[in-house]
């Protein structure tokens, strides 16, 4: 190699280094991403919207209240949930992020555990519900926590309707922090 050659490939090997040393390193951000996406979730929630306890019935309106905590990359909600003037059902769920990967447990208006898994995509964590008994004839469903802007947020479950096939929301809750 000619003395040019060798030097135009220093050159050449500097430029590389040094504008390497310039890229962004990528790095797994996304736990502190979940965390603050989840503490932007934290506080006091009252609203409402309508439930369908089964598919082939009518809504009814409901007004909710629901209190949520963050610690880290995991979510605590508890709430309670009012309809037709005098029942009131206890609801909660509790979420924990690991990555992009969520998990958790919600308890129903009937009680029983049914476990959550999903991931959040934008401000939207979409979560497969595996009901702890069969309900609308089958143990599966869909729960959706959307933050919307500063100081709203919307939980919706979608399900399956089995006599069509088709997904049919089941529950909508639209919630503001106060």
């Amino acid at each position: 190699m000619t003395m040019k050659r060798r030097q135009l490939f220093r050159l050449l090997l500097v430029w590389l280094v040094l504008s390497a040393e310039m890229l962004p390193v990528e790095t797994n951000a996304a736990p502190a991403d979940e965390a603050a996406f989840l503490g932007s979730l934290e506080g006091r929630w009252t609203g409402g919207g309508t439930v369908l306890l089964r598919i082939d019935k009518g809504a009814i309106n409901v007004s909710c209240n629901f209190d949520s905590q963050a610690n880290g990359t995991a979510l605590s909600m508890r709430g309670t949930c009012r309809g037709l003037l005098v029942v009131s059902r206890s609801i909660s769920a509790d979420l924990r992020s690991d990555g992009s990967r969520y998990t958790g447990i919600y308890v129903g208006p009937r009680g029983g555990r049914s476990a959550l898994s999903g991931r959040r995509r934008g401000n939207a964590i979409n979560l497969t519900v595996t009901w702890a008994r069969e309900v609308n004839g089958d143990r599966k469903a869909t729960l959706i926590v959307q933050k919307l802007g500063e100081n709203g947020m919307r939980l919706s479950t979608v399900d399956v309707d089995p006599a069509s096939g088709k997904r049919v929301v089941t529950s909508e809750l639209n919630l503001r922090r106060s």
